[in-house]
């Protein structure tokens, strides 16, 4: 269908501009980038657009997690000037009003609480900044939050998938249903807890699952490995227990890093070397696969049919920890011009391959890193139900 323009004048658009910062500095604009087709979209309509997105993890109200920086860039993309509001209350309807700017950014969603805890007061107040509500983020459309989920409970038909989120669905439903083997995921990063429960759906589906960067720490922890000063909780011991179970029953191949990179101090980079991944020394930390582990891994990635991954193998946006992302991301490249379909997903991930120079040797790039592995699990995501096309 196509919205008559002519009965509504404000559009709330629900966007992820959750990009990758370091030293202030915005590492990757693939998501905000994304954004620009449904904004210019509504742009064309003569409506006025209110976007609202998170940033970070922040704990409160933390000035470097302010949107108002992001800013400059929105107005360089859609060349027109932006009206930052910088707090959300019951004023903000008509602050908006007020204005006479056709592009609205609202502050961090994400210095609320009532944000994540899916609050309804608090998505009443969002709801009333707009006539329709559009969700083209779909990196946070597995998360039960107010300006995704609630939300949706007072637009009833006037709710709808932007461009972005029909395109991300549509493309990773088709590979959903026809899998390609031998497939194979590769999973970094640090996130764990909201990882490890999603792989549990790939077991007997892929036939490999590589578990690299700070995840793989509680599964060498576990395993009765020395992990110096590497990030793991104790809680995680427990769902690492409970996935290897579940793997052990399964046709599904869980691979292990066996060496990593490690130093005193991240900052400094001091005394670094490659090590036994289950030998790091008291005091060290682990930072990047080390080279056993690349070439371990990329002979499971050789032959792959269907590449998944999500999450660097270090803490990558430091040059120095950022080797095995790299040799895994040619290792990828490598099997994709030999005909397999290749998935990158995720802010830190995207970062990664667009720093290496790598953007468009790729099958496809997702803007969601945990939204793509969940929606493989479960297409309807919270932030997905009941929302109609645009046209």
């Amino acid at each position: 269908m196509t919205i008559n323009s002519s009965t509504i004048k404000k559009v709330l658009i629900r966007v992820d501009y959750n990009v990758p910062i370091q030293n202030d500095q915005i590492l990757d604009l693939t998501r905000i980038k994304a954004s620009i087709p449904t904004i210019n979209y509504f742009l064309k309509q003569e409506t006025k657009i209110i976007l609202m997105s998170h940033l970070g993890r922040p704990n409160g109200i933390q000035k470097q997690f302010s949107l108002k920086k992001l800013v400059p860039i929105i107005e360089s993309l859609l060349g027109l000037d932006v009206f930052f509001v910088p707090e959300i209350t019951n004023k903000t309807n008509s602050l908006i009003d007020s204005s006479t700017h056709r592009v609205i950014l609202l502050e961090n969603l994400r210095f609320y609480i009532e944000e994540k805890t899916n609050d309804l007061k608090f998505s009443k107040i969002l709801s009333s900044l707009g006539h329709i509500y559009v969700n083209d983020a779909f990196g946070v459309s597995h998360r039960n939050h107010a300006s995704v989920s609630s939300i949706t409970k007072f637009f009833k038909n006037k709710k709808y998938k932007g461009f972005l989120l029909e395109s991300e669905i549509k493309t990773l439903k088709n590979l959903k249903e026809a899998p390609r083997h031998p497939y194979t995921i590769v999973v970094g990063g640090s996130k764990i807890g909201s990882k490890i429960h999603i792989l549990k759906n790939f077991l007997n589906i892929a036939d490999n699952i590589l578990i690299g960067g700070g995840m793989a720490f509680p599964f060498i922890k576990y395993n009765g490995g020395q992990i110096g000063r590497s990030i793991c909780s104790e809680s995680e011991l427990s769902v690492v227990e409970s996935f290897l179970k579940q793997a052990n029953k399964s046709n599904t191949k869980i691979i292990l890093p066996i060496d990593c990179i490690v130093t005193d101090d991240i900052t400094q980079k001091t005394n670094q070397r490659a090590v036994d991944i289950r030998l790091i020394p008291e005091g060290y930390f682990g930072v990047d696969i080390g080279p056993k582990t690349v070439q371990f891994f990329c002979r499971r990635i050789k032959g792959s049919k269907l590449i998944v991954w999500n999450g660097p193998m270090g803490i990558s946006e430091i040059k120095d920890f950022s080797n095995g992302s790299k040799k895994i991301s040619e290792s990828i490249i490598k099997e994709t011009k030999k005909g397999a379909y290749s998935v990158i997903g995720g802010g830190d991930t995207i970062s990664d391959i667009s720093r290496f120079g790598f953007k468009n040797q790729f099958s496809y790039i997702s803007t969601g890193g945990g939204a793509m592995l969940e929606f493989f699990k479960n297409e309807d995501l919270p932030g997905t139900k009941g929302l109609r096309l645009i046209r």
